[in-house]
């Protein structure tokens, strides 16, 4: 009874519009109380308790950091000089626009490890570019939202240092290598339908007649952002410094970068930038603190083992269970932003994947392809939100477009599923 309560009142919070922290933190605390009438103060000592442990976890400093090296990034003037970098490699014509602007998305992806803050990056950029160059708008914002999915998939990812919070036994640095390889397959995956779709449908006719930045100053001017996540992975590889140490030098490295060298960062940007970062960070903290209420009480009511074994048991086999799972998690991802996914269903994923003897570490590139599904899968589209929003054209209108790429991206994950090796080979060489 408690346990069905504990569930129906996140749900029925969440459908009035209570915020999906609250809800957690609402439901949790619920369930501590009916099931602890006969205590005293009916079990509430547990909830402050809760709540700190979610929050007293080293890797989280990493989070408000690359959150703010997003920030930094977006006004650092390094997405426009890749942007023409690109331009200079791959040259004008139907197609090319497109291909760069998830380039580039892949590129940002190696700095800040944010989906919305690389889809604002890239889409203040590419999307006045593009719609220049005759790409339809509804066009524009999903290229833009589909190559900031990659963001989460291509280290340094905040997803994955939630992941390694609620499975200590895939470490950090595993997880960013073994998102490397499935991260350029997606961008791959990506850029094929965008180039195909643009020249099927005569889009970006305007764009060979513009000019092509000549290669060796572009180089120059972007050599700053190219060089960014060399230092950032290059240094952690080296055993410089740790991811949590990484996101510190990357938001001082952006600094530099946006300060004195390309100056397009004044003293006065700097509190609007913190007040952004500390903003959404606070966000991303106070729902990882209220899911440790959330994830308490289910382990309080022991909800999790009958849950597994019904699942285990159910004669679906394992393949069989794994589509049940990439179902569920994709229909979740079009209502829930990715790190509430990752703070709800991962304990309650991680007995099934031990039964199933999976590697942890793979079955975290998994999770995170799905919620990079989710990120540019309406209604929700937290990547495809803020590129409509830059585009200023409705949601609705970007579904047509959308479509190709979810199937696109799609693909991959079933080569990941298919091979795991495809994520597990690139930290098996390095040492993780």
């Amino acid at each position: 009874m408690t346990t069905a309560l504990l569930f129906v009142t996140f749900l029925v919070l969440m459908i009035i519009g209570m915020p999906v922290g609250v809800a957690l933190g609402i439901a949790g605390t619920l369930a501590i109380v009916l099931s602890n009438l006969d205590t005293q103060w009916f079990g509430l000592l547990a909830v402050p308790q809760s709540f700190y442990a979610g929050l007293a976890k080293y890797p989280l400093l990493a989070i408000p950091m690359f959150v703010l090296v997003g920030s930094v990034f977006d006004r650092s003037g390094v997405a426009s000089r890749l942007v023409n970098f690109a331009i200079a490699i791959v040259g004008r014509g139907p197609g090319m626009l497109p291909l760069v602007a998830i380039a580039v998305a892949m590129f940002l992806g190696g700095i800040s490890g944010s989906g919305p803050a690389c889809a604002a990056a890239v889409g203040a950029v590419m999307i006045g570019a593009m719609g220049r160059a005759g790409y339809p708008p509804a066009f524009t914002a999903s290229i833009v939202a589909a190559g900031a999915s990659t963001d989460i998939l291509i280290p340094p990812s905040i997803a994955f240092i939630v992941y390694s919070i609620l499975v200590p036994q895939a470490s950090v640095p595993a997880l960013f290598a073994a998102g490397m390889v499935p991260g350029i397959l997606v961008g791959v995956a990506l850029i094929v339908p965008a180039v195909w779709l643009s020249r099927r449908h005569n889009m970006g006719t305007l764009e060979g007649h513009l000019p092509r930045p000549p290669f060796w100053a572009s180089l120059f001017a972007a050599s700053w952002g190219l060089i960014a996540p060399v230092i950032i992975l290059g240094g952690m590889r080296m055993g410089l410094f740790t991811p949590t140490e990484a996101a510190v030098v990357a938001v001082f490295y952006g600094l530099f970068v946006g300060m004195c060298i390309h100056r397009t960062i004044k003293i006065g940007d700097l509190f609007v930038i913190f007040r952004e970062a500390a903003e959404l960070s606070a966000v991303i903290m106070i729902v990882v603190t209220l899911a440790g209420i959330f994830a308490w009480a289910l382990s309080t009511l022991s909800v999790i083992d009958p849950i597994t074994n019904a699942i285990v048991n159910s004669g679906l086999g394992e393949y069989g269970v794994m589509s049940l799972l990439i179902f569920l998690l994709m229909i979740l991802g079009m209502f829930l932003d990715g790190i509430s996914i990752f703070l709800i269903f991962v304990p309650l994923l991680m007995p099934i994947a031990q039964a199933y003897e999976w590697d942890l570490v793979w079955f975290g590139v998994l999770i995170t392809i799905m919620v990079a599904l989710g990120q540019f899968t309406p209604p929700l589209a937290v990547n495809l939100m803020v590129s409509c929003r830059i585009a200023r054209v409705p949601m609705e209108s970007t579904v047509r477009w959308v479509l190709w790429f979810l199937v696109s991206m799609s693909v991959v994950l079933i080569l990941v599923i298919i091979f795991p090796e495809l994520a597990l080979w690139l930290p098996r060489y390095l040492g993780f």
